[in-house]
């Protein structure tokens, strides 16, 4: 098997055209199913977040192209809408890529915690559809333990720097204390409740926390002091809102233009400062001609968080190091893994080869043929059954290293003319 991974990220790709490429978690599952009966591809796993879109491959054999086509297909994506933004790494490359994901070194917020966790749920979902098998394991398995000796052997995690951070930094920025405003949090996930704690940490006044299950809203509002209500309540609190932070998996957006400009005028145009971490977007992008609307989305947030990453500069290129040897091990690893299986397969192809022999040995004695006839067929027939599987492996690696070279194999009836 050989390792192939492709996808988009923040780096290469504009929110409009990521957002149009990322998977539903819900639907993830299927998504998986059907790469894997694809041409050529073993194994496979979907790295989804808000800046990213990873497939990661294991290849029977081919280039991952159906997985490529397979991709453009799903989303419904010609390969000239696709193609400018789209990265792909093979082998060794692969493996690095993967493992600088789960580090956090490729992400908007260099070195942030939160896509550790993500990496491992893909994982796990890859492990429920059954796309994960011996290969891609051991490279996951490899990379989070590499991420988790990064996260303690450098200081890649010591500043706090998340899109959350940014998100609270922007927002008193703008209002400067906080005591008096309130915010409403749209989501219960990870990156809500980080807004949360740094809201209550600079002292927001009042938080009000909408999701679509009402008993994670609520557990979460309990957490932070809050108040929790239901996504379908959010236009009667909208004008209550100075800030409002949006983060769900919603594919199509849930506060609406309409109800934004209601809230504007009832709030006598006070200005309200909006931020869509989704991807999908889930304000209405329309809100941001509003007046007195401030409305951000995770792009925008990047200058704001470039500010709070000096101090980690040195960890990444500590960082990088441990990959670029910690790669090296794994690729041997994985190679061995390879040679283990194909090791395996010998042992058995050559125990049924000496039986089958012996087999046959013995029906030649009972039907009285000498005994030293019997060896001598015994000896040559196994040992021609044993040399075969390696000597024509080594014959064709022989002949593709020739071909790398741009020379001809040996001619031998050339040779002895001359």
């Amino acid at each position: 098997m050989s390792l192939f991974a492709f996808g988009i990220n923040h780096h290469t790709a504009p929110l409009e055209v990521r957002e149009r490429v990322s998977f539903a978690p819900e639907k993830i599952t299927e998504a998986l199913r059907q790469l894997v009966v694809c041409e050529g591809i073993g194994e496979a796993v979907v790295v989804s977040t808000c800046n990213r879109t990873d497939l990661i491959c294991s290849l029977l054999d081919g280039n991952g192209e159906s997985a490529l086509e397979w991709f453009r297909d799903y989303h419904g994506l010609g390969a000239n809408e696709l193609t400018p933004y789209l990265y792909r790494y093979s082998e060794r490359a692969a493996a690095a890529h993967l493992i600088r994901v789960a580090c956090g070194l490729d992400s908007l917020i260099l070195g942030e915690p939160q896509i550790l966790g993500q990496v491992k749920e893909a994982y796990r979902q890859a492990h429920t559809a059954g796309t994960i098998g011996r290969e891609l394991g051991k490279l996951f398995q490899h990379g989070f333990s590499i991420a988790k000796q990064i996260r303690t052997d450098t200081a890649i995690g010591n500043s706090p720097v998340s899109v959350a951070f940014a998100a609270v930094t922007l927002a008193r920025q703008i209002f400067g204390d906080l005591k008096d405003h309130s915010a409403l949090l749209i989501g219960a996930g990870d990156t809500i409740e980080l807004a949360a704690r740094h809201l209550r940490k600079v002292g927001l006044g009042r938080l009000i926390i909408a999701n679509r299950t009402l008993e994670h809203a609520h557990e979460l509002a309990a957490e932070f002091d809050g108040y929790a209500i239901g996504l379908e309540e959010i236009p009667g609190h909208l004008a209550e809102a100075d800030i409002v932070i949006a983060s769900t998996h919603s594919q199509v957006p849930l506060l609406h233009y309409e109800d934004a400009q209601a809230a504007v005028t009832a709030r006598k145009h006070r200005p309200v400062f909006m931020v869509d971490i989704a991807v999908p977007r889930n304000i209405d992008p329309r809100i941001d001609s509003l007046e007195d609307v401030y409305l951000y989305t995770v792009d925008d947030l990047k200058e704001v968080i470039d500010e709070n990453l000096r101090s980690r500069q040195q960890a990444a290129r500590q960082a990088e190091e441990i990959i670029e040897v910690q790669t090296g091990h794994l690729m041997v690893l994985l190679e061995n893994l390879d040679a283990s299986e194909s090791i395996r397969c010998y042992r058995d192809a050559a125990t049924k080869a000496r039986d089958e022999v012996l087999a046959r040995a013995r029906r030649r004695l009972a039907r009285g043929e000498p005994a030293e006839t019997v060896l001598d067929y015994l000896a040559e027939t196994l040992t021609n059954r044993l040399i075969h599987t390696p000597t024509t492996w080594l014959r064709d690696k022989a002949t593709a290293e020739l071909a790398t070279l741009n020379l001809d194999p040996p001619n031998n009836k050339e040779e002895e003319q001359e």
